[in-house]
Order: C-alpha cells, then sequence, then structure tokens
C-alpha cells in the first residue's frame, strides 16, 4: 500500500495517517518538560505495557526531546480523518498533555477544538515518506487479539480436542501453530 497526501498535512496509508509536530521548548524549561514526559510516561494508558490511550484512534504516540531540550516532536499515527482526530483529541481531558505542551512556545492552552487545530497546524509538518507493517485500524486489531485469546483458549481447553478435528478448522488451525 502506498502513502497517500490527504487533505491535511500529514501522509496516510490505508485508513491510518502520520503526524508529526515539531515545537520550540521555552527557555529554561528542558528539564521540567522531561519531568512532564515522565508522569505522562508513568500514567494509566500511557505506561509500558498498558494499551489503552485514551485516545482510541491512536496506533501509538511519541514525545522526543531535542537540540538540547530546545525542540520537542510529538509523533503518533491514528485512524480515521485529520478533523476526526482533532474532534477526539479535543474532547478527551486533556491535562497530561497541557502539562507537556505548556513547556513549549504558542501553547496558551486549548480551551476548544479552533483552538486545538490552530496549535497543531502551527507546529504539523508532512513526514517524507510514512509506511506500515500492518493493515488494520486500532479496533479490527484489537479485536483480533481479543478473537486470537478466546481461540487460544479453545485450543488449551481438552474438551474441544473432538471438535477440532473438523475438516474445515484445518486452515484455522495451521495458522495457529505458526
Amino acid at each position: 500500500m502506498t502513502a497517500e497526501a490527504p487533505s491535511r498535512p500529514g501522509l496516510q496509508v490505508g485508513p491510518t495517517s502520520e503526524f508529526s509536530l515539531f515545537f520550540h521548548v521555552k527557555p529554561g524549561h528542558g528539564e521540567a518538560l522531561r519531568e512532564s514526559l515522565k508522569a505522562l510516561q508513568a500514567s494509566p494508558g500511557y505506561r509500558p505495557g498498558d494499551y489503552n490511550l485514551p485516545i482510541g484512534s491512536i496506533h501509538e504516540a511519541r514525545f522526543v526531546p531535542f537540540d538540547n531540550d530546545t525542540r520537542l516532536l510529538f509523533a503518533t499515527s491514528f485512524d480515521g480523518s485529520w478533523d476526526a482526530y482533532m474532534l477526539d483529541f479535543a474532547s478527551k481531558p486533556l491535562k497530561l498533555f497541557d502539562a507537556i505542551f505548556q513547556h513549549v512556545e504558542g501553547y496558551e492552552g486549548l480551551p476548544d477544538l479552533q483552538a486545538v487545530k490552530d496549535f497543531i497546524m502551527s507546529a504539523q509538518l508532512t513526514a517524507g515518506g510514512y509506511s506500515r507493517n500492518y493493515g488494520g485500524t486500532v479496533k479490527e486489531i484489537r479485536k483480533a487479539e481479543r478473537v486470537n485469546k478466546a481461540f487460544q483458549q479453545v485450543l488449551d481447553n481438552p474438551e474441544a480436542a473432538e471438535l477440532l478435528q473438523a475438516p474445515a478448522l484445518a486452515p484455522l488451525l495451521a495458522e495457529a501453530s505458526d
């Protein structure tokens, strides 16, 4: 699948778009920014192993301070349109993001959807290249994980042994053995 340029900044592959924001960190705020990022990383949904980000259409997200903590990259990929993502982003409690963005130039809070869009557009650059290693939306991937977990429980159940001999299940069992 090739990347397509949508009507908004960011490349799109299938149902997923990339999102890259570059900010200037306020002078003297580097250490406080890093502390805010540590607090975010320790929060539910963001901790390593937590897979329930507050914005359900995000595949992954990362904040990267660089240039001796004078710049900040926020990069992510998400499902759906840019406008739907902005609406989802603006409708969530943004306390943790507020704690981070307060350290970048141009941030005056995000009181409404238009303020979110304006702030994002002021920092967003389209990637020079974007690819994905898997298909599917976050919703589809989470469903596949639930189906796989349930199927593994069936495979582990001795009472299912006879049913699993059905020829119609051969392709599924072959895939499961991989």
